[in-house]
């Protein structure tokens, strides 16, 4: 274990204070010291995700305040707590989503921990890596593979890992569109390519760059959200948090298909006339991750490199992130240099 000593007494962070503010100030927090299973990681990345404006959009009500966003954290580790086996000091880690779960109840037991209703977040129910300094849990961390840079491994932990488990509920479409062509879309439709299927990119209107970027990395048409594509589809993947867009992916995916919504956050669901769910089309959410989701995820990207999109910007401008990501100005992922 890393003597506190050799660590700063206090570290910079950027936290939501005020809920719903759309804000994060810059605190000096202490560095507390760790418990049981627990790691301290100096952060040298943290992407920023849409959760993370969800969290400080004030549209997940659970938070506290004040609170460190940040789910996509890349960092080395400088501290181990009692009882850590698993990274040895220096190790490069990455800290997604999920941060803790009780490892008891039916959903556990049935490899669901994604559904525990005592799990914990990163970001969310405790402080993230929009910080120097982060404290994850042991048991959900992973080694990051070799092959990425800091910046690139970082939106593998969340964009990433919700475009392979959304993938896997769209198992069966071989010809799949997704819908929102930022971070998530644009490594979900790598995979999806590489897996052999036909992708259609949906972007929002007038998303020249997104679609740009859609058509380098090979998908088979690209275009607006609201048009059609050029044939029916087996199966959507929507990242976008646009209820209307699941009506509008229905209406375009053939019999037996299912439309899959990845985020955490969605505007409310529009009614729609039954013919389009009728022969036996369905809708499906992702519920963030499970350990084996990511062991699953790592593995496959260190054997397929993928071509990560982002755009660095320092810590201190972690408003700025957020506000691009708002209006639709970030080609790809967000990601800070902490």
């Amino acid at each position: 274990m890393t003597g506190t000593a050799q660590l700063p007494a206090r570290y910079l962070a950027m936290a939501l204070v005020q809920p719903g503010s759309g804000r994060l100030e810059p605190r000096e927090l202490p560095m507390a010291p760790l418990a049981p299973g627990q790691i301290r990681l100096r952060v040298h990345t943290c992407g920023v995700c849409r959760s993370d404006l969800h969290v400080v959009d004030g549209e997940l009500p659970q938070v506290s305040t004040p609170r460190v966003p940040g789910h996509e954290i890349v960092g080395r580790v400088v501290e181990l707590g009692p009882g850590c086996r698993r990274f040895a000091l220096g190790d490069r880690v990455g800290v997604p989503w999920l941060a803790g779960t009780c490892g008891r109840c039916d959903q556990c037991a049935g490899g669901h921990e994604n559904l525990c209703a005592q799990a914990s977040f990163t970001g969310l129910s405790v402080d993230g890596g929009f910080a120097q300094y982060a404290v994850a849990a042991e048991g959900f961390t992973f080694a990051l593979p070799p092959g990425y840079s800091d910046e690139e491994a970082a939106p593998l932990l969340c964009a990433g890992l919700i475009g392979h488990r959304a993938l896997a509920m769209a198992a069966q479409a071989r010809t799949l569109g997704i819908y929102g062509f930022g971070a998530a879309g644009h490594l979900a439709a790598q995979v999806a390519l590489a897996q052999g299927r036909r992708v259609f990119a949906f972007t929002r209107p007038g998303d020249h760059d997104a679609q740009a970027l859609a058509r380098a990395l090979g998908v088979h048409w690209a275009g607006d959200s609201t048009a059609a594509p050029p044939e029916p589809m087996h199966g959507a993947i929507l990242f976008a948090p646009v209820g209307a867009l699941v009506p509008q992916a229905l209406q375009h995916t053939a019999p037996g298909g299912v439309v899959v919504c990845g985020g955490i956050h969605m505007s409310d669901i529009p009614a729609f006339p039954y013919r389009l769910l009728w022969q036996e089309r369905s809708i499906r959410s992702v519920a963030n991750l499970t350990r084996a989701d990511g062991d699953a995820y790592f593995r496959w990207v260190a054997q397929h490199r993928l071509r990560l999109a982002t755009t660095a910007y320092p810590l201190a401008r972690a408003n700025d992130a957020l506000a691009d990501l708002r209006a639709g100005r970030v080609t790809g992922a967000a990601v800070l240099h902490c």
